[in-house]
């Protein structure tokens, strides 16, 4: 009895994640779709990648935005299923499929503004935003994230770098068919929409990971439990100077308590090693904060 309640659980759970993944993946693309057509297309601005060669094909053609954002992206999508991962084709087909279909239905919608600064600051936020939902949701909206992924396999380039390769290519295009102003323009709301998908992926509550070494290990413990609420582990170090046995703080905080942690460390022992560093993503463990009254 008590193995189907936990298997009934699980499923209603996996249910729950899977409906969560799909409306933050609409969400995104809905966000995209805007961003696109009420900003940067009307103004003949592009973002980067195939979302840019795209636009500058519908340009040219007079075909919808939302055919060649489909259709472009489609062989990307067939080697991702194959070399990445079922849920990562899947859940970037949906993505480009709600897409295309946005970009289609907003095509009548006029442009907010026809400022071009405007529309590259605010369509990349847009963007941006979109973008950063849709993989913090474990998709894609872009084919050549997939070709990076795979080339970084065989190649010493990061993906960030095979990205970047791309998108010059791309936005330099960009400057022989819309001129030399919208391509510099474009370099901005690509710009844009790179750093707001950094935040939106890792968020403005961005963890930090905190080593502390002092003579008082306990004391600054005990403070930093009471005061931040968070979990604390004690790690066993050697000094490899000294010799001699350390007891070695490690917790993980947000951004915003970074502050409040060094006042803590600082007011018990001034002279504390302490060594913060970034961390991308955290789960599990205590790590969500308590209320402290």
């Amino acid at each position: 009895m008590e193995g189907a309640v936990t298997s009934t659980s699980r499923r209603k759970a996996k249910k729950r994640r899977i409906v969560t993944r799909a409306l933050t993946i609409i969400i995104g693309a809905i966000l995209v779709s805007v961003g696109l057509e009420i900003f940067l297309v009307p103004n003949n601005i592009i973002d980067g990648g195939v979302t840019g060669l795209s636009i500058m094909l519908s340009h040219l053609t007079g075909l919808k935005l939302g055919l060649f954002l489909f259709v472009l992206n489609l062989p990307f999508l067939i080697v991702g299923y194959k070399q990445i991962g079922k849920t990562f084709a899947i859940s970037t087909l949906f993505g480009v499929a709600v897409m295309s279909v946005g970009t289609s239905l907003l095509l009548p919608v006029p442009s907010l503004t026809h400022d071009l600064l405007l529309s590259a600051v605010f369509g990349g936020i847009i963007v941006g935003i979109g973008v950063g939902l849709v993989i913090r949701a474990g998709g894609s909206l872009d084919g050549t994230e997939i070709v990076a992924i795979l080339l970084t396999k065989k190649s010493p380039f990061s993906v960030g770098e095979v990205v970047m390769f791309f998108n010059i290519f791309i936005l330099g295009s960009a400057g022989f068919i819309f001129g030399w102003d919208r391509a510099m323009y474009s370099l901005i709301a690509y710009y844009i929409a790179y750093k707001m998908i950094d935040l939106t992926m890792v968020g403005l509550d961005q963890s930090r990971s905190v080593y502390i070494i002092s003579d008082n290990p306990d004391e600054i413990g005990d403070a930093l439990a009471a005061g931040l609420g968070r979990g604390i582990t004690y790690l066993s170090g050697e000094g490899g100077y000294s010799g001699e046995d350390k007891k070695v703080i490690f917790c993980v905080i947000t951004r915003l308590e970074e502050a409040k942690l060094k006042s803590i460390v600082e007011e018990i022992d001034p002279s504390a090693f302490l060594a913060i560093g970034h961390i991308h993503d955290v789960s599990g463990g205590r790590f969500k904060k308590k209320n402290i009254h």
